[in-house]
């Protein structure tokens, strides 16, 4: 089968920035997902910058699949892409479809197009150490004024990113993930292409397939196989394998301390120091590595005979 340049381009290059556009979403909602609190001004960097390089790449697709034809000049057409305002592109959507967003997802594209324009840079510039980091204070009083809570930065006593919240981020976003998407397939089926679909294996799937915008679900199924894991009778080569090696005496103070470190092992580092002071009283460190490497290696069955 042989595709025009133009036909190729929307199909196959826009279909790979699509599943870009989700890795960026997902990776934004995943390091949400991570913050405990709202101290850290880095953190909240992370996510803005994430999300908003995957709306807006999101939005482009939108508006290539919507707009160009084959009367399009081509070489001005590129040049308006160049754009990082995520309402003047939904105001470019909104010409030909409708878009059902409310105040709150104005408001969030707005507090977007603003820290992609300029807040992502305040650091550069002198000025920054007289006021407070603004992506950051933005984010915040989006979000306070939103669910209507007060949202602490101080070190002692700092505001929690509990549940509700990460739960009302994930809905704000997935709105744009499902409006946007949404014109992606009426456009795809409009002019016999393929540009929706998306690898059930990539991070992308989850946010514009399955449809889910916060991680409560991988939580669960993580506690669910360590439980398993612990309660059920294991493979005897699994046990003579585990048993091989004596386990490291860790302090144990605080069963679910460790149990966390699981989940989000790079947010601690003081068990990482614990295992390396551990480590230096043991004799032969790379005989141990080695030992490690068929744990959790899925081409390793233990199940079988040899």
């Amino acid at each position: 089968m042989s595709f025009t340049p133009s036909e190729f381009w929307k199909n196959f290059r826009l279909g790979t920035e699509l599943s870009i556009s989700g890795n960026f979403i997902y990776n934004g909602l995943y390091s949400f997902d991570l913050m405990q609190h709202f101290y850290y001004e880095d953190e909240a960097f992370e996510f803005l910058y994430n999300i908003s390089v995957g709306i807006e790449r999101l939005q482009k697709i939108c508006v290539v699949l919507i707009e160009h034809n084959e009367r399009t000049n081509q070489e001005d057409f590129e040049v308006s892409l160049i754009s990082h305002n995520h309402d003047d592109l939904n105001i470019r959507i909104e010409k030909h479809k409708n878009i059902n967003l409310g105040k709150t997802h104005k408001k969030l594209l707005s507090l977007l197009a603003k820290f992609y324009k300029s807040s992502r840079y305040e650091m550069y510039q002198m000025q920054s150490v007289f006021q407070p980091n603004q992506a950051k204070s933005e984010l915040i009083r989006f979000i306070e004024e939103s669910l209507d809570i007060k949202i602490s930065t101080e070190m002692l006593g700092c505001s929690s990113n509990e549940f509700r919240i990460k739960k009302f981020i994930g809905k704000t976003i997935g709105k744009f993930c499902k409006e946007y998407y949404q014109i992606v397939k009426e456009e795809c089926h409009r002019l016999g292409i393929f540009t929706y679909e998306i690898a059930s294996e990539s991070k992308a799937f989850k946010i514009f397939m399955s449809e889910k915008y916060d991680f409560s679900e991988e939580r669960i199924i993580q506690k669910e196989i360590l439980k398993h894991l612990i309660q059920n009778d294991l493979p005897k080569n699994f046990k003579n394998y585990i048993d091989s090696e004596p386990p490291l005496e860790l302090e144990f103070c605080n069963v679910n301390y460790y149990i966390d470190y699981l989940f989000s092992f790079h947010k601690e580092y003081t068990i990482k120091g614990e295992i390396e002071e551990l480590y230096t009283e043991i004799d032969n460190v790379k005989e141990r590595l080695e030992y490690f490497k068929y744990l959790g290696n899925p081409d390793v069955r233990f199940e079988e005979e040899e």
